[in-house]
């Protein structure tokens, strides 16, 4: 079988662009019957830059509770909280053993926060720059190399930690013995990126999004706040000029698409472009929605769901890591 593994930072509230851009095909892609998933909730990666303990903490609830509802199968499918495994951490430390200092210069995360400095007119090129943001890549290879995950579906942005990845666990491979796979790093370029209200790309950091799980007069109110052109009703509008119909194709199947692409032709006006946006995002969310609800109401079935999942994945990562340390050196005295 093949190994799959996603990574979900709890830094944020779940947004239309997430669903479309990564959840959906994830929970698709989880009913292989070949394909062996480990999905987690990323809480020590969300220490990096975010220390409210309430919102990681409301986030690791409201990320739970929406794959819960969006219909995951958790029992085919490995569903933990990073925190919940402690063997991650330990393998960190091993990695980190093996992790090359000019390795993580080279990170995209820290040389930007570098050259933030610079051009602030620093004179400490480090200053604000934790461990945890350095050594950033090395928790995500922990993350991978714990579970020998052949793919992991990242965006174009991520693709140079697997990169570190392979890098550090081939390192360990060479000094230790063959223990770690190669993960292979998939970028699908046909999954969807949504805008959000104001054109650029659906994001928290812009402030721009439409939180999935918004009742039905908040959602319809936001998508008619999407920004639209001064065409009026009546005139031809371009449907690959508009980031009305860009979200309206990422719910709509062919012919939905089809007979939208040819009511811009005709001069639909934007409140019925946006009304007609509405109706389809709300019939798809509207089940999941209530179950949602209900999951959020019940926080202790969200949080066994998580530690029945631990669970099941220490039943590999205890007996690994035990393998990994002896490998090193790390043993009984006989």
């Amino acid at each position: 079988m093949t190994t799959v593994l996603t990574g979900i930072t709890t830094t944020g509230t779940p947004h239309l662009g997430n669903y479309v851009g990564a959840i959906k095909p994830a929970i698709e892609s989880s009913k292989n019957a070949d394909v062996k998933s480990y999905f987690f909730l990323a809480d020590f990666h969300a220490l990096i830059k975010c220390w409210e303990p309430q919102r990681i903490a409301e986030s690791t609830k409201q990320i739970a509770a929406t794959w819960m509802a969006l219909g995951l199968d958790t029992d085919t499918a490995f569903f933990y909280r990073q925190s919940d495994i402690p063997e991650i951490p330990e393998l960190t430390w091993l990695l980190t053993c093996m992790a090359a200092k000019g390795l993580m210069n080279r990170s995209h995360a820290y040389k930007a926060q570098v050259a933030e400095n610079l051009e602030q007119g620093e004179d400490d090129p480090d200053k604000g720059i934790t461990m945890g943001l350095f050594s950033y890549p090395v928790l995500m290879a922990a993350d991978i190399l714990m579970f020998n995950a052949n793919e992991v579906p990242v965006g174009k942005d991520q693709t140079q930690h697997l990169e570190m990845t392979r890098d550090i666990g081939a390192r360990f491979n060479h000094h230790f013995g063959d223990h770690f796979v190669m993960p292979k790093t998939i970028v699908d370029d046909e999954v969807a990126v949504l805008p959000g209200l104001d054109g650029r790309k659906m994001s928290k950091s812009y402030n721009n999004t439409i939180p999935l799980w918004l009742p039905e007069k908040k959602l319809r109110k936001h998508i008619m706040k999407i920004k639209t052109n001064s065409l009026e009703p009546g005139e031809p509008k371009d449907p690959s000029d508009s980031h009305v119909f860009s979200i309206y194709r990422a719910f709509a199947t062919q012919e939905q698409t089809a007979a939208m692409r040819q009511a811009y032709a005709d001069g639909i006006a934007w409140g019925e472009a946006k009304q007609q946006l509405f109706e389809l995002i709300n019939d798809e969310l509207k089940e999941p929605r209530e179950r949602y609800e209900g999951l959020i109401q019940q926080p202790d079935v969200i949080e066994q769901t998580l530690l029945k999942g631990a669970d099941r994945a220490r039943e590999f990562a205890t007996p690994f890591l035990a393998q990994l340390k002896q490998a090193v050196g790390i043993k009984p005295i006989a």
